[in-house]
């Protein structure tokens, strides 16, 4: 067990989901002394980390912490009103952690949406627009057991208003998640959000196979191509300009040259192959826990909105039937990615 360290100013911190991000940045913010309260759904994990606290491993090193408490939905039933709340629940579980966060959230307080895809609409439905902040988060986590994450590297942090102004509430939450790494203050989330949705697009093909990422993106090139180019299509109908983070430069990957895609591929796959994390998580989720994944919530609202704007997606269709083939027990293959090549073409 670690002492905190000291730090600055310390805040209360809810977290909705303690699970490969919210255990991980939940630690961290342990570590420095902020008072943190954990959420999560699995009652294994939550025993655990009141047992024993919150362990993280980081390259080679394991660490523990105590958090204030630890409850499941249905036993957190007198957390008083919620202040800083992230949320780093699944995209599919989002509409039902709302339900426990709205009416326990102060009339000050706000949802920081550390998740993928884009939630922070069905957030705002919940608690307000102006309760909710979003923000990007790549990191390379896993939870390994009951109340441990392996905290796979550094990976982009950003977070932002909404509707593009620096706030004194994000900046403060940026200060504190320094105690993870370098976390950044973004006037353009939406931006990141939907590069995050190319990749991801990219990322999620390759959990059609038991192959590292970086070896399926390298040798599917034209299909990552096309299937990224579906995504930045749909994301330009909405006035959307895209930041790159970490490896990923979305510009290549929205114009018609191939030259600068492939150079951005060649940064990309060298970048993932540095990282102790060689498979997706949508991969984990269907090769080692056996769930659902949140895949198909990450993209209804792409495909809406594509349908809307007239533009056709069948790669990114694709791709959402073959997931749900392997989420039913179907097997994994690189075929199936050659497959996928074929059909579009």
């Amino acid at each position: 067990m670690i002492t905190p360290e000291p730090t600055r100013e310390t805040h209360n911190y809810t977290v909705v989901g303690a699970g490969a991000i919210g255990g991980t940045l939940a630690h961290h913010l342990a570590r420095t002394g902020h008072h943190v309260t954990i959420v999560d759904a699995d009652p294994g994990h939550v025993a655990a980390i009141n047992s024993s606290g919150l362990a993280l491993v980081r390259g080679g090193e394991r660490t523990i912490v105590r958090v204030d408490q630890a409850f499941t939905p249905d036993d957190a039933t007198d957390v008083g009103d919620l202040q800083r709340v992230i949320l780093a629940v699944k995209a599919q579980a989002t509409g039902s952690a709302m339900e426990w966060i709205a009416p326990r959230l102060a009339v000050d307080g706000f949802v920081v949406s550390l998740q993928n895809g884009l939630n922070e609409g069905l957030i705002a439905d919940g608690v307000g627009a102006n309760r909710t902040v979003g923000a990007l988060v790549n990191l390379f986590a896993d939870v390994i057991g009951p109340g441990e994450i392996h905290d796979g590297g550094l990976g982009a942090l950003v977070v932002g208003e909404m509707d593009g102004t620096v706030s004194d509430r994000v900046t403060s939450v940026v200060e504190d998640l320094q105690a993870w790494g370098p976390a950044k203050v973004t006037t353009n989330v939406a931006g990141f959000l939907w590069s995050k949705l190319g990749f991801g697009a990219m990322l999620t093909a390759t959990a059609l196979a038991d192959a590292p990422m970086a070896d399926l993106i390298d040798r599917h090139r034209d299909l990552m191509y096309r299937l990224t180019a579906e995504i930045f299509e749909v994301a330009a109908t909405q006035g959307i300009r895209l930041e790159a983070f970490d490896a990923f430069d979305p510009a290549p990957y929205a114009s018609a040259d191939p030259k600068p895609k492939d150079r951005a591929t060649d940064a990309l796959v060298a970048w993932l192959r540095t990282q102790a994390k060689d498979r997706s998580g949508i991969w984990r989720d269907i090769a080692v826990r056996h769930r659902p994944t949140e895949v198909p919530t990450h993209y209804g609202e792409v495909l809406k909105i594509a349908q809307t704007a007239g533009i056709k997606t069948p790669l990114l269709a694709g791709v959402l039937d073959n997931i749900r083939d392997l989420e039913r027990g179907a097997d994994m293959s690189e075929q199936r990615l050659d497959q996928l090549a074929e059909v579009v073409a």
